[in-house]
């Protein structure tokens, strides 16, 4: 929360192993923070909570004299989205910086947020030119939970994906460098202190280099591969994912390919 303004509200999510006991106990300590469905009980809450993104939410609920929402979400529907982007919702939340304010000892999970973070930066970098600054990463990052490109969308959404990268750039730097630090196709300079300096792309898997390009389709998360061979593979062809995505990495449109398969 030391992020964002103390006027804005907050917005919690916990992550459950046992979803029907945690709403149970929930609804004994706090039903007031429930909708109608609280007459429905704990097992009929978490059977809404499993449709769509896999979050259910309270909202509007009064804290220590501020207003909060907060998610509920089974720990198994964070890992899937955070490994597939099944829904990019809560994926999407933890590309960007985000105060985790406890976390038990689940390794899987702990694989899945790096996991998440990597695929974020993979994506980032099949969508942006040749050239970039650290900065626009970081807003390629925080827009791809937004519908389309983020350098398309105008007004309002657009000032929203700048007033979550620009106030925070050192949050997402510490979010993103080890990952940068490792990465073969930049060399990450943050002691420059210029932005604009901080990352220098090599030419590895741009348009010039298919191979390269290839490399990165195939470390996609499972549910962008499907959505992007979805919209390429000619209806009544029967080719492998691996195919059709080969033929995306010749595509001198291999990036715009990405952005579509991601806003559909």
């Amino acid at each position: 929360s030391s992020c964002y303004p103390q006027t804005n509200m907050l917005d919690f999510v916990f992550a459950v192993d046992d979803a029907v006991t945690w709403h149970m106990t929930n609804l004994l300590k706090n039903r007031s923070h429930y909708s109608f469905l609280k007459f429905f009980g704990p097992k009929k809450i978490t059977t809404v909570q499993r449709y769509g993104a896999g979050i259910y939410y309270n909202t509007l609920v009064p804290c220590n004299g501020r207003m909060i929402k907060y998610g509920v979400i089974s720990t198994d529907a964070l890992i899937e989205d955070l490994f597939h982007w099944k829904t990019l919702y809560v994926a999407g939340r933890l590309q960007k910086p985000v105060k985790i304010l406890a976390q038990n000892e689940n390794s899987k999970l702990q694989a899945a947020l790096v996991s998440n973070l990597k695929s974020a930066v993979t994506a980032a970098f099949l969508m942006l030119p040749e050239s970039f600054s650290e900065e626009d990463l970081y807003m390629q990052i925080a827009g791809l939970s937004y519908s389309g490109d983020f350098r398309m969308i105008i007004g309002e959404d657009k000032s929203k994906v700048q007033n979550i990268v620009k106030p925070n750039v050192a949050h997402f730097q510490k979010l993103y460098s080890n990952i940068l630090q490792d990465c073969p196709q930049v060399v990450y300079k943050h002691h420059l202190g210029r932005l604009e300096a901080s990352i220098l792309l090599l030419n590895s898997f741009k348009p010039s280099n298919p191979e390269g390009q290839f490399t990165q389709l195939m470390a996609l998360p499972k549910t962008l591969q499907q959505k992007i061979t979805a919209l390429v593979n000619p209806p009544g062809k029967n080719r492998d994912v691996e195919e059709i995505l080969l033929q995306v990495a010749h595509d001198p449109d291999c990036g715009f390919v990405v952005h579509q398969g991601r806003s559909g």
